[in-house]
């Protein structure tokens, strides 16, 4: 574990058109952004409802649920998950040491 995150979101503010239903319950797309220097309140980051790619082009406003902030780190970080539409990262080459003359 890197990171123990808080947060607390406006249950009011959720747009009922965006919960869709699943194959063990109710669910809300969700995005979470983490910045890199803590607000005047110390929170690291907002909790928006995601947007579709649509609403992105069409810069729609975004709804605002919370704000988060990290309480816990051991100071490293998790690496980011492959994305749906990417393939994953490839892995590093092996370092390969040869035996040069000079």
């Amino acid at each position: 574990m890197a990171s123990i995150i808080k947060t607390s979101i406006n249950l009011n503010d959720i747009p009922k058109d965006k919960i869709y239903v699943g194959k063990k319950g109710k669910y809300l797309p969700i995005t979470i952004t983490l910045n890199d220097e803590p607000d005047q309140f110390g929170n690291q980051g907002p909790v928006v409802v995601e947007q579709t790619k649509e609403e992105r082009d069409a810069k729609a406003p975004k709804t605002y649920l919370g704000n988060v902030k990290v309480v816990w780190t051991n100071g490293t970080n998790v690496e980011t998950a492959p994305r749906n539409d990417q393939p994953a990262a490839p892995a590093p080459a092996p370092a390969v040491e040869e035996d040069l003359p000079f």
